[in-house]
């Protein structure tokens, strides 16, 4: 193994011009971690507010951006027994991810579905651990429902709109142009509702309120959603990319039986990671194996791109995922 890798740090907080190539010691796993030389490195909203001082890293893990990358295992800790060097994997990492070589916890990768390249891969842990934690696991989402995602052309979005399509789930999304309307729609969306031009809580409404919500905006439309949503409904909240303080109505939480709840998933425990991905393995991958769903992909930028890879995310332009080239 190399002693030095390239990497890019955070040099301050602040826009994309403070991410800067730099080299730093390569990292050598621990008991139940597994290096990975990195292929592709996905570029993700949460490395955005990291970036500009609103994200910190949890305890332990690197302090370079990078929670998802595909690649090859190059090193096992002693304890490790799910892979071997060599082995071609996607990982959920805890950071660290914008660099050649970068370290997980062994339960935390999967293996590249069979007929995926490596770049696509690179776009599947942070999308696919986020949508299938929030809306299956913690929001219980079932065939039939009505799901509505905001920012259906994200990564998230795109990821939301397959997954619940595969499991018989109504979907409907907005975003903010017509362009990415249709792209939502040709994913599987019911319908995608242009949020500079349309009302989402009278169309939610009309089809008989939403009965989950999933939002990453958080801010003023957090009490549209209210509205928008069936009784018994389920709002959960991923993000706050519009302001996390708002004022609300809790009376309409207790008449209409409303639950409002959420999560982040980088501070979460290895064992509920582990989890996640256990049931990704046996419920989601079959489905990328067979092509049924597949990330969506945008543009690809190289590793000492970084910056420009974050200028093109922040502008809202992009549908489906970004990636970072290392070493394909």
């Amino acid at each position: 193994m190399p002693e030095t890798m390239r990497a890019v740090e955070i040099s301050e907080a602040g826009g994309p011009d403070v991410l800067t190539l730099c080299s730093r010691p390569c990292p050598r796993p621990e008991a139940e971690q597994i290096l990975i030389k990195i292929a592709y490195a996905g570029v993700n909203r949460p490395d955005a507010l990291q970036r500009a001082g609103l994200y910190d890293p949890p305890k332990g893990a690197s302090d370079l951006p990078g929670l998802e990358a595909s690649g090859t295992v190059v090193a096992v800790g002693e304890a490790v027994s799910e892979w071997k060097i060599g082995d071609q994997v996607c990982a959920l990492l805890p950071g660290g991810g914008y660099a050649d070589y970068a370290l997980t916890h062994q339960s935390h990768a999967l293996p590249v579905p069979t007929g995926m390249d490596l770049r696509a891969a690179a776009a599947l842990c942070e999308t696919f651990f986020t949508v299938w934690s929030n809306l299956f696991q913690r929001a219980a989402l079932r065939a039939g429902e009505r799901l509505l995602v905001h920012g259906g052309a994200s990564g998230i979005g795109t990821t939301a709109i397959q997954l619940a399509r595969a499991f018989g789930v109504r979907v409907f999304v907005t975003a903010g142009q017509d362009e990415k309307c249709r792209a939502c729609e040709a994913l599987g969306a019911e319908r995608a509702i242009n949020y500079r031009t349309e009302d989402f809580v009278e169309i939610m409404r009309a089809e008989g309120g939403a009965n989950i919500i999933l939002d990453m905006v958080g801010g003023p439309y957090l009490p549209r959603n209210i509205r928008a949503l069936a009784d018994d409904g389920r709002l959960v909240q991923i993000a706050f990319l519009q302001g996390a303080k708002v004022e609300l109505n809790f009376t309409q939480m207790m008449t209409r039986r409303l639950t409002l709840t959420g999560s982040t998933l980088r501070p979460q425990s290895d064992a509920v990671k582990a989890a996640i991905a256990s049931e990704l393995r046996t419920h989601v991958w079959p489905l990328l194996e067979t092509g049924q769903i597949a990330p969506v992909m945008d543009s690809s930028f190289d590793l000492t791109e970084a910056s420009a890879a974050h200028t093109h995310m922040e502008a809202s332009a992009h549908i489906g995922k970004i990636v970072l080239e290392v070493a394909p």
